[in-house]
């Protein structure tokens, strides 16, 4: 599959493993792959995504909200409710943030394991919903007869498995994902 991907595509996923490095987490999930895109100013996918109104410094906000293990992965309905029940969350994570520093809450990364003198594989660096996206960037490089595999069909593919985070944020960010879809598949006739 990855033989199909243009190099643009192809820096877009060393880019998505390099965002999950950098935050600490692992696997990388559908949102590093979106990270990712917005990075990639000269793609058709960050400007579409750009023209929708997604800013790449917003998403990684959103993203880290959910993400950080201090929020335990709330969402703001959730902390709203129990700020309602006189939880507050936020000086929670402050205080154990102040007692055993900034990183005490991130989720930590196991080490991998070994098995007489070898890494042993721990189902590789993806999660099921980007290893998901990434086949239907494929599958939506076939139905829209491409040889190729560009920026745009990963974006197609993250949009498509709709399940996983980077969907998630964009809708958190009032963004209708059947739109930015209909967007993206009008601007590629129009490249055609």
């Amino acid at each position: 599959m990855f033989e199909r991907f243009t190099d643009r595509a192809r820096d877009v996923v060393r880019r998505a493993l390099e965002e999950a490095r950098v935050e600490g987490r692992r696997p990388v999930g559908t949102e590093h792959l979106l990270l990712a895109l917005l990075a990639d100013d000269a793609g058709l996918a960050s400007r579409l995504l750009a023209d929708a109104g997604v800013r790449a410094d917003d998403l990684r906000e959103r993203v880290r909200r959910h993400t950080t293990t201090g929020g335990a992965g709330l969402g703001d309905a959730d902390a709203a409710a129990l700020r309602e029940i006189g939880i507050d969350l936020a000086a929670i994570v402050a205080r154990i943030e102040q007692s055993f520093g900034p990183d005490a809450l991130r989720e930590a990364v196991p080490a991998p394991r070994r098995r007489w003198g070898r890494k042993r594989y721990l189902g590789g660096p993806f999660s099921p919903r980007s290893k998901k996206a990434l086949e239907l960037s494929l599958r939506e490089a076939l139905r829209l007869r491409h040889r190729h595999i560009g920026t745009e069909h990963i974006l197609l593919g993250v949009l498509r498995e709709g399940q996983g985070l980077g969907a998630l944020v964009l809708t958190e960010a009032g963004i209708d994902l059947d739109d930015l879809r209909r967007r993206v598949e009008v601007a590629l006739r129009a490249a055609a």
